[in-house]
């Protein structure tokens, strides 16, 4: 049977649920991380908004910047055309909607407008369809009407279901706005760093995230197996060590939640003759077939 594969870094984020409601979590971040998280709400999925809440505050940032990058429609451009647009939206429903209580892009308006856009006609009728009928508007997006309706007479129209099949073209649309990220595979990288011992000794020190180890989970294990290859070269190119080891990996799943932001850590002793060298390192993690490799100039 197929044994799953699992990140860590999803994995740990579903562990530390049960330890903090997400409402309490939410009160502790920074306000930065407050309005992000405020205004990203119509698109950010339950599983990021997981993540988000129970990362460190030093790495929401990254979480941001990555959250961006995934809607991007052309990655190749400075410019994020997504995310651009959906600001551009929100203030857009702000001038918009100014009756209601409430900033417009929070109201039942402003919510379909920034996930659909401004519609292709809208009808409004202030006093309603007829003398005893409430304030009413109508949006169409080619024939696809949008009901709302100001039942307080107080300037907050509320979605007003014509059907089943309206509420799920709309949720559908919201949901177009969310990436899938429960299979996401994230960047496989380590860092390094060369130590000298001494009488041409070194000390080679590999460190990988935790948070981007995929893992074979097994029972209530994960388990996963590194696979080095370092190289050393001399000035003329010629090889004159090398090493190939296999290091493996073995965690209890609750235990996942101690390693957050920090590194597992691998040294590899290397002997070397005085000189000047070229060295490969190449690591691969068996589990999910994810490689890297790194080439770097040292002195002995």
């Amino acid at each position: 049977m197929k044994k799953p594969i699992i990140s860590a870094f999803l994995l740990l984020s579903l562990l530390l649920l049960g330890f903090c409601a997400s409402y309490k979590l939410e009160k502790t971040l920074d306000p930065e991380h407050q309005e992000f998280l405020s205004k990203v709400r119509y698109i950010i999925t339950r599983q990021e908004r997981k993540i988000f809440l129970n990362l460190p505050s030093a790495e929401r940032a990254k979480f941001i910047e990555e959250f961006w990058k995934k809607r991007d429609p052309d990655p190749d451009t400075e410019e994020n055309e997504f995310k651009n647009q959906y600001f551009t939206r929100i203030e857009e429903a702000n001038q918009l909607f100014r009756d209601g209580g409430k900033q417009g892009w929070l109201q039942d308006r402003g919510r379909i407008y920034i996930l659909l856009g401004p519609p292709d006609e809208r009808e409004t009728y202030p006093r309603g369809y007829s003398f005893y009928g409430k304030p009413t508007e109508i949006w169409h997006y080619g024939f696809f009407p949008i009901v709302f309706i100001d039942a307080a007479w107080n300037g907050n129209y509320e979605l007003e279901p014509l059907s089943a099949y309206h509420i799920a073209e709309i949720n559908k649309a919201q949901m177009e706005m969310k990436p899938e990220i429960a299979a996401e595979k994230v960047v496989f990288d380590f860092n390094l760093r060369i130590e000298k011992i001494k009488d041409g000794n070194i000390l080679i020190i590999i460190g990988i995230p935790y948070k981007n180890i995929w893992f074979r989970e097994e029972e209530n294990r994960l388990k996963t197996e590194f696979k080095i290859l370092i190289e050393a070269f001399d000035p003329s190119g010629k090889k004159v060590r090398e090493v190939q080891k296999d290091y493996p990996l073995d965690l209890k799943k609750d235990s996942l939640k101690d390693t957050m932001g920090k590194e597992h850590i691998m040294e590899i002793p290397l002997s070397l003759d005085n000189g000047s060298f070229t060295m490969t390192i190449e690591l691969e993690n068996k589990t999910d077939g994810s490689r890297v490799r790194k080439k770097i100039s040292l002195v002995v």
